[in-house]
């Protein structure tokens, strides 16, 4: 479980990262941004979906947790692109 950045990135934003762009359809990744406090789930992290919809600043990711599709909102900053 992460709980801290290195030392070298501690503190910064990527800014590529922030201006990316995420389309419905895409493959993500959820993975917890600790340059901010936001409530993630801790247990999403890791885990991987598609994007459903854009709501706000935020999407809806759709994955699978068994049989049963579960779906989550996250910002951006929390959503890493999968390649295809």
């Amino acid at each position: 479980m992460l709980k801290q950045k290195l030392v070298k990135q501690r503190g910064k934003l990527s800014l590529s990262k922030l201006f990316s762009t995420l389309n419905v359809g895409d493959k993500v990744a959820l993975v917890r941004d600790l340059s901010f406090k936001t409530s993630f789930p801790v247990r999403m992290q890791g885990r991987t979906g598609t994007i459903v919809e854009k709501r706000g600043e935020g999407y809806v990711v759709g994955f699978y947790d068994g049989k049963n599709i579960k779906r989550i909102t996250a910002k951006k900053i929390n959503l890493k692109k999968l390649s295809n």
